[in-house]
C-alpha cells in the first residue's frame, strides 16, 4: 500500500490541488527554491528571512527543508508525494546550511522556535509544519513555547509538529500543547516505527502518518528517500491544507476536530492514523448542517 492510501488521501488530491488562499507555514532550514519540481510562483519568504538557494546544497538542513516541501508542494508530475502543490507555501527558516540535526531532525531553540511561529502567523499562515525538535529544553523556555502556540490558538492557525525520533516514551513542549497536533511515524501497514517517539498527549491529540521509505525531493535533481517523524509530519499539514482549501469557510476549531476525531480513543500512547476522507465526511456533514 502506498503512502497516500494508507492515509486515504488519494480522492482528496483528485478533488483538488489546494487554493492559493490557503497558506503553509514552513518552519525548517534554506529550500532550494530553484528546483525545478517546485513552483517558485507559490512559494515565498518571510519578510526579513531569507530563503534563497541553499549555499550548500549537500548540507543537512537544505535537504532536509527541500524534502519537506516537496511532499507538501511540489509539482504533481514529480516523484514527491506533492499533496497541495497549489496552496501558497511560506518558508521561515530557522536553521542554516552550518546546522546539523540528530536522529533525523534538526533542532532550534525554544527562542527561535517561538519567533519562527509568530513570524509564519503574521505572514499569514493557516497551518504550520514544524519538522523540527527542540535544542536544550527546559522548565525556563517551555512559557516561550506556549506562549507562542497560544498565539497560534487565538489566531486560528493549526500547527502539527513531529513527535521525535529517539524512540523514547515522552513529550515536549512542543507534542504537550493543546492544539497542536502531534505525528508519530508508521510503516507502509500504519505501525509506528521503531525510532518513533509515542507518548500520553501524542496518543491523545495525535495522528500516525507514514514516515518510513518516502521519497521526495533532493535538492540536487535526483529524488531522496527518508523516513522518520519529520517526513510523518507534512502528510499531515498536507492535509489540513488541502481540507481547508476544499472548505475555506471552515474554522480551525472545525478543521482540527475534522482532522483528529476518532473513535473513542482508549488510554493509549499510540494515536490513530490519519484519514483523510473520514475528515473529509466530518466536514461536508458539518457544512449541510450550517
Amino acid at each position: 500500500m502506498g503512502p497516500l492510501d494508507l492515509v486515504k488521501l488519494t480522492a482528496l488530491m483528485e478533488g483538488t490541488s489546494g487554493s492559493a488562499d490557503v497558506t503553509i507555514g514552513l518552519i525548517d532550514g534554506p529550500v532550494a527554491i530553484a528546483h525545478p519540481d517546485l513552483d517558485a510562483e507559490r512559494l515565498r519568504a518571510i519578510p526579513g528571512a531569507s530563503v534563497g538557494a541553499c549555499a550548500d546544497p549537500t548540507s543537512p538542513a537544505c535537504q532536509h527543508a527541500t524534502f519537506v516541501a516537496g511532499i507538501l508542494s511540489a509539482k504533481r508530475t514529480s516523484a514527491a508525494p506533492a499533496i497541495c502543490p497549489s496552496c501558497t507555501l511560506v518558508v521561515r527558516p530557522i536553521f542554516s546550511d552550518s546546522t546539523s540535526g540528530t536522529d533525523r531532525m534538526p533542532s532550534a531553540t525554544p527562542n527561535d522556535l517561538a519567533a519562527a511561529v509568530i513570524d509564519c502567523i503574521d505572514a499569514g499562515a493557516r497551518v504550520i509544519n514544524l519538522s523540527l525538535a527542540l535544542a536544550h529544553p527546559s522548565t525556563k523556555s517551555e512559557p516561550l513555547v506556549n506562549a507562542a502556540l497560544d498565539h497560534a490558538v487565538k489566531k486560528g492557525v493549526i500547527v502539527v509538529a513531529a513527535a521525535g525520533n529517539q524512540g523514547t516514551l515522552g513529550t515536549s513542549a512542543i507534542t504537550r500543547h493543546r492544539w497542536v497536533i502531534p505525528v508519530v511515524a508508521c510503516d507502509q501497514w500504519g505501525r509506528p516505527i521503531a525510532e518513533s517517539n509515542l507518548g500520553g498527549s501524542i496518543g491523545k491529540r495525535g495522528l500516525r502518518a507514514p514516515g518510513e521509505g518516502i521519497t521526495s525531493l533532493g535538492v540536487e535533481g535526483r529524488p531522496l528517500t527518508l523516513g522518520g517523524t519529520s517526513v510523518a509530519a507534512p502528510f499531515v499539514t498536507g492535509t489540513t491544507a488541502l481540507l481547508w482549501s476544499a472548505f475555506p469557510s471552515a474554522t480551525a476549531a472545525e478543521i482540527h476536530l475534522a482532522m483528529t476525531a476518532a473513535p473513542p480513543r482508549r488510554a493509549s500512547v499510540v494515536p490513530p492514523v490519519l484519514d483523510a476522507e473520514a475528515a473529509y465526511r466530518r466536514l461536508a456533514t458539518a457544512s449541510t448542517r450550517s
